[in-house]
């Protein structure tokens, strides 16, 4: 499996040998290293732990491995607790934060590392798809996608990012131009310019800059039909959206939550909904 890659060999040596076969790779969604603990995979039905105790220097190891071997470059997505590599696969890093002028400067004695293992899968948004499609303008909703961490947000916005551009011919659906803010790597899976995973023929992405700025800078030069990002979340988001809607812009979005109430309990989301800047909002359970 190409994630294990990032891993020093005997420790990818151990965690294959806890597997069953091809069928267990495809199914991990998770690895988690913490210092002094055993290695826990997480896969689509179950939980495997793995009585190998991770040291700190073996942390440190799969940190410069995931960096190329320059920590120093990866310094700004470090301080926001996570590493995109190729693949699209995210690594989450908590550890001791150094704290300096009101922002993290860095994040040292590395606690633990979270792989997010993504994948592509083709029709993961068929159960949402007719709910998000405006046939009648061959356009789409307004819409935001909400769901707990682990409940496939990432995914299905990929597969839609897909079909929305490339079109759906079973439903005379003409594919539209999407324009991609993606702030983190993880739809894309771009690397030096070249996006692993599909997302359509009709797709223009801007990776690794934060989102408020990439939604104004895809409307002003790329024209797009629809702006997509992943995990919006804060006040500037929302004047990033009023700009691309009073530009006549459809917006597709994600966010964290678990249902309407505790949606609304968060400012930002309900000063959205107030404003009915979204025209749906889908809720996904926390296992698909």
């Amino acid at each position: 499996m190409h994630i294990l890659n990032f891993i020093p060999r005997e420790i990818a040596c151990v965690i294959e040998e806890n597997l069953q076969g091809q069928a267990d790779y495809e199914k991990i969604e998770e690895m988690r290293f913490r210092v002094n603990k055993p290695i826990i995979l997480r896969l689509s039905e179950k939980e495997i732990i793995i009585p190998y105790i991770i040291k700190q220097e073996e942390l440190l190891k799969i940190l410069q491995i995931i960096c190329d071997n320059s920590i120093y470059t990866y310094q700004n997505e470090i301080c926001n607790g996570f590493v995109t590599v190729e693949g699209g696969h995210r690594i989450g890093i908590t550890g001791e934060a150094v704290y300096e002028n009101g922002k993290v400067k860095n994040i040292k004695y590395i606690s633990s590392l979270n792989f997010r293992i993504a994948r592509q899968i083709e029709g993961a948004s068929n159960e949402i798809i007719e709910k998000i499609l405006d046939k009648e303008n061959n356009s789409v909703y307004n819409t935001l996608i909400v769901g707990p961490p682990g409940s496939g947000k990432t995914t299905i916005l990929k597969d839609l990012i897909k079909k929305i551009s490339n079109g759906i011919k079973e439903c005379n659906f003409l594919g539209l131009t999407v324009g991609v803010a993606d702030e983190r790597g993880e739809l894309s899976a771009t690397s030096q310019g070249i996006s692993s995973n599909d997302l359509g023929i009709r797709t223009d992405v801007i990776n690794n800059l934060k989102k408020s700025i990439a939604i104004e800078m895809i409307v002003r030069s790329m024209s797009p039909q629809v702006i997509v990002s992943d995990e919006i979340g804060n006040r500037e988001d929302i004047q990033a959206i009023n700009y691309a809607l009073c530009s006549g812009v459809k917006c597709i979005f994600t966010a964290h939550g678990k249902d309407y109430e505790t949606l609304k309990s968060n400012p930002i989301f309900k000063e959205m909904i107030e404003a009915k800047l979204f025209e749906k909002i889908i809720f996904l359970p926390k296992r698909r």
